[in-house]
């Protein structure tokens, strides 16, 4: 397995982490929010933690909401490699970014500067969520397709393109069930050089469709075979924080892909100040 590159950004740290939480800055604000992965105990002295601008509470399975400092806002901008991406805190305790995807982000950037022939490649992007890597694929030249079944989020990507300085035409963005997108690319003969793949455990499509990852990633992943290019370094990246899963359940899947260059591991997030690094999730990549 591979130890995956975190490449920072000055727009986010991760300032601590322990007792089941994980305290972050987004540009100039500290969020508290809880992370099961984080066992151990916190660095920082309590007061410090108590200090956040954010702070998440959760009240039941499905959520929870914010207590927020005086004057703090609902949301904010903060740029990531030249994007301008919103964050706004929301009651499922997520902000709108997921910054351990850097690692995924570079990497398809590097993918990109290896397709250099190809003046406007394709990159399919599902369960693309606010659309970090959306925006900062267009930035670098790809002809992106954006997928999610979720309408707030979909508006939020389009926003980040937009503030971003993105055409209208940089970015493909489609309300749809990723699974049956998928398929019915392949029976319109589409070809994709690049595919990004980052499934929840569970989730709903617009039209109430069903997802369940273990039940419907086989049938995804036979799609994404058809829709992926047969141009040399044209690859597919497979994530998810769904616990359960071993890196290399990931690999084996890819595999099925034929000759090629499979990788896979943990992505994480290092701690400011320690050689702590909290584990965010399992992701594998394939490129031909």
């Amino acid at each position: 397995m591979s130890n995956f590159n975190h490449p920072a950004f000055d727009s986010y740290q991760l300032l601590d982490s322990g007792n089941s939480e994980k305290l972050e800055r987004f540009g100039d604000y500290v969020l508290r929010r809880p992370d099961p992965q984080a066992l151990w105990r916190p660095t920082l002295e309590s007061k410090v933690w108590e200090a956040a601008d954010y702070k998440f509470v959760r009240e039941s399975d499905r959520g929870g909401s914010w207590v927020t400092a005086d004057n703090a806002p609902k949301s904010w901008d903060i740029k990531v490699n030249g994007a301008s991406l919103r964050i706004s805190p929301t009651p499922f305790k997520h902000v709108g970014l997921f910054p351990e995807q850097a690692s995924n982000w570079e990497w398809v950037s590097d993918q990109r500067h290896k397709m250099r022939d190809i003046s406007k490649p394709k990159l399919l992007n599902m369960f693309a969520y606010t659309g970090a890597a959306s925006v900062l694929a267009a930035q670098d030249g790809w002809q992106v397709t954006h997928v999610d079944a979720a309408r707030p989020s979909l508006d939020w990507a389009a926003q980040n393109a937009a503030q971003s300085g993105l055409s209208e035409k940089s970015v493909r963005w489609m309300f749809d069930d990723c699974l049956k997108f998928a398929q019915r690319e392949v029976r319109r003969g589409n070809k994709y050089h690049g595919i990004l793949i980052d499934p929840p455990h569970y989730g709903r499509g617009p039209k109430g469709e069903k997802w369940q990852f273990e039940e419907h990633i086989a049938p995804l992943l036979d799609a994404c075979r058809q829709l992926l290019a047969s141009t040399k370094n044209s690859f597919v990246v497979i994530s998810t924080y769904a616990i359960g899963y071993s890196p290399l359940a990931f690999e084996n899947m890819l595999r099925d892909f034929g000759d090629g260059q499979v990788e896979s591991g943990e992505l994480w997030l290092p701690q400011k100040d320690s050689d702590r690094r909290l584990p965010c999730g399992f992701c594998a990549r394939y490129s031909r």
